[in-house]
C-alpha cells in the first residue's frame, strides 16, 4: 500500500499544507499501615504521646506485606493460599507450576490450605496500585483486584496498530512515545483530508494501516485508516479513537466522508476509546467502511488503480444551558 499524499487543513485548500495496612476499627495506626504498599520510604517522626515513628511503624506493616508474597511470583496471594507442612507458602497459580512440590524446601505441598493468612487478608485494607498516578481509593483487600482492573488511573496501552507493541503510560508520556518511538504523524486542528492511493487493489495484506495524531480541543485523537481482508474481498475502513476514557470520549463526535462523480458515503459517530484495542474496535465495524468496487468507483479513470479521498472533522458536544439539548462546538 502506498499512500501518495496526507493533507490536513483547517479552512486551507490541499495544495497550501503538505504529527497494607493492617486494618481494625480498635488499631491506633491505620494511616501509617494504609502506605505499606508505597515504594516509596514513609518517615514519620516519633512523639511523645505514644505515635510510632521511624522503623517501627513500617516493619510490621513489610512483615505483613511479605507474610501475602508468593515467592515464586511475587504477587500478592488470595485465595486459596497453599501451604506445605513445614508452612511455607505459595499461590494456587504457582502450585501447578511448581509441580506440587514446595520451592523453598522442596517437600511435596498436597492440599493444605493456609485458612490463617487467608483470615488475615481479610483485615487489610490497601491503597489502589495507582496511587501514584492519581487514584486515592482504599479497599479490603479482597476487592482490590477488582477495583485496578477498572481503575480510571491505570496506564492506557499505546494505541499503535502496527505492532504489538507493550509500552503503556498516561497520555502525555503516549503521545511522547508514538511521535518519538513509531514516528507518527502528528497535526493540530480539528478537520482532515486524506489522499489513500494504492496501486494495485486486487491484493491486500491482511491488515494495511496508517495512524495519525490530532490534537484538538485540548485532547489527542487517533485517525486509523486501512485496508484488511473482509471474508474473501478486501475493504477499506477510517474510524477514529479518543485517547483517554470513554466518558470522556462520549463529549465528542467525527464524522468523515468518501466520494466522487457527484456521489458520497458520510459515516458520524463517536470515537472509541484507546481502553478498547485497535482490533476490537475494528472487529466491530465501528467506523466508515467502504467495499472495494465502491472505492474503485470513486477511484474514477479504468477503475485499476486505487485513488480514495476521505475528509473528516472532529467536533466537541455542549450542552445549551437554555434548551438542555447538546450543540456541537466546531473549532475554528
Amino acid at each position: 500500500m502506498e499512500l501518495e499524499s496526507v493533507s490536513f487543513s483547517d479552512g486551507l485548500d490541499e495544495d497550501e499544507i503538505h504529527h497494607h495496612s493492617l486494618h481494625h476499627p480498635s488499631h491506633p495506626h491505620l494511616h501509617n499501615l494504609r502506605q505499606f504498599s508505597s515504594s516509596k520510604p514513609h518517615n514519620a517522626n516519633v512523639g511523645n504521646n505514644g505515635s510510632i515513628g521511624g522503623p517501627t511503624a513500617i516493619a510490621p506493616v513489610t512483615s505483613v506485606h511479605e507474610l501475602l508474597e508468593c515467592p515464586v511470583c511475587t504477587n500478592s496471594m488470595y485465595p486459596p493460599i497453599h501451604q506445605c507442612h513445614n508452612g511455607h507458602t505459595l499461590c494456587s497459580t504457582c502450585k501447578i507450576r511448581v509441580h506440587n512440590r514446595c520451592p523453598t524446601c522442596r517437600q511435596e505441598l498436597g492440599d493444605i490450605r493456609c485458612l490463617a493468612l487467608e483470615k488475615v487478608a481479610e483485615s487489610l485494607e490497601l491503597p489502589c496500585k495507582y496511587y501514584s498516578l492519581g487514584c486515592p481509593e482504599i479497599f479490603p483487600y479482597y476487592s482490590k483486584l477488582k477495583h485496578e482492573a477498572i481503575c480510571n488511573f491505570r496506564p492506557y496501552n499505546c494505541p499503535y496498530a502496527g505492532s504489538e507493541c507493550s509500552v503503556t503510560g498516561d497520555i502525555p508520556f503516549l503521545v511522547s512515545h508514538l511521535r518519538d518511538d513509531h514516528k507518527v504523524d502528528m497535526h493540530t486542528g480539528c478537520t482532515f483530508n486524506h489522499r489513500y492511493v494504492k496501486s494495485n487493489p486486487r491484493e491486500v495484506e491482511n491488515a494495511t494501516w496508517m495512524l495519525t495524531i490530532f490534537h484538538s480541543f485540548g485532547q489527542y485523537f487517533c485517525l486509523h485508516f486501512e485496508a484488511f481482508q473482509l471474508g474473501m474481498a478486501p475493504v477499506y475502513m477510517a474510524f477514529l479513537r479518543f485517547m483517554g476514557d470513554e466518558a470522556a470520549a462520549r463529549n465528542y463526535s467525527y464524522s468523515l466522508e468518501v466520494g466522487a462523480n457527484g456521489r458520497k458515503v458520510i459515516w458520524e459517530g463517536t470515537p472509541r476509546s484507546i481502553r478498547d484495542s485497535h482490533r476490537k474496535v475494528r472487529d466491530s465495524h465501528d467506523g466508515l467502511i467502504i467495499q472495494r468496487n465502491m472505492a474503485l468507483f470513486f477511484s474514477g479513470g479504468d477503475r485499476k488503480e486505487l485513488k480514495l479521498r476521505v475528509t473528516g472533522r472532529i467536533w466537541k458536544e455542549q450542552q445549551n444551558p437554555d434548551g438542555g439539548v447538546c450543540i456541537p462546538n466546531l473549532c475554528k
